[in-house]
């Protein structure tokens, strides 16, 4: 079984969780995905089953747009609703006030990664120095916002923001930088990942129906070849003699522009990554 599983994370499972419960399911041992989402975060997780683990790394770089609740007047040690509560303050911050906070966080930022994070710093994880009641230095990371815009309110009055994002942003983090901008402090409420890529959670399988498929043995139709993945790129397809070649890892003749492809067999199997370069095409990642 090989292809890209697109998944609709429920509520307090974490990524971890997931993969475990999947490799169950399915029956498989190579199981890995992309983005990782916290417990609290809902939504879409890319779930990469048998050889097309291979292209994991690739996902990860794809942007990753969010509907995420901001909650205005608290700060947590977390920076989420789950955390210690640090500060409470009063938030009647205007519309005018609220919409140039924004501004000032779209385009590319500055981001310090939080203490309750994977991030390793000295060869250990800082939320396991976090859960020991240590605070660390952190240097901070460029990182784009590429989309930031309020979208509404819950009933509770908490903010809900539409936010695309590069690789390596912590939405939290965000919630938590905006509130602090505005003198009241803020944190994360609720996370729902709506997009990864060209991805969307609307073509994603809850657990359930996941579920229900690998019992009547119809899970692999809920597959995505791992092509697909690369929707984006060019096609170049080779004929019989030169797929033989590139199996066997012969660099190829091609006369395309330079770029990178989505190099197919004559039959329409996935071979590789490819890159042209001056005439020539090259494996990035082989997937045959």
């Amino acid at each position: 079984m090989n292809g890209i599983l697109l998944v609709d994370k429920p509520a307090d499972w974490t990524s971890h969780d997931v993969v475990a419960k999947l490799r169950g399911l399915l029956r498989e041992r190579r199981i890995g995905h992309s983005g990782t989402l916290d417990p609290m975060a809902t939504g879409l997780l890319v779930v990469f089953v048998g050889k097309a683990t291979k292209a994991v790394e690739f996902a990860e770089a794809d942007r990753k747009r969010y509907i995420a609740g901001l909650r205005l007047g608290l700060a947590t040690d977390t920076q989420d609703t789950s955390g210690r509560v640090l500060a409470e303050r009063e938030a009647d911050i205007s519309p005018d006030a609220l919409d140039a906070a924004l501004a000032r966080f779209r385009g590319e930022i500055s981001q310090v990664p939080p203490m309750y994070s994977a991030v390793k710093v000295g060869g250990q994880r800082l939320y396991k120095m976090a859960r020991r009641g240590e605070e660390i230095e952190r240097a901070a990371r460029r990182i784009t916002i590429h989309r930031l815009e309020l979208v509404g309110r819950e009933e509770n009055g908490d903010v809900l923001l539409d936010v695309e994002c590069s690789k390596g942003t912590y939405i939290r983090t965000l919630c938590s930088d905006i509130g602090e901008s505005l003198g009241c402090g803020g944190c994360m409420s609720s996370l729902r990942r709506v997009a990864a890529g060209a991805f969307s959670v609307h073509e994603a399988h809850s657990l359930e129906e996941i579920e229900r498929a690998a019992a009547d043995g119809s899970a692999v139709s809920l597959l995505r070849p791992v092509s697909s993945l690369f929707a984006a790129l060019p096609e170049h397809v080779l004929d019989a003699a030169t797929e033989r070649l590139c199996r066997n890892g012969v660099a190829l003749d091609a006369a395309v522009p330079d770029g990178d492809y989505r190099v197919l067999s004559a039959g329409g199997d996935f071979l590789m990554l490819g890159r042209a370069e001056n005439g020539h095409m090259r494996s990035i990642k082989n997937f045959f």
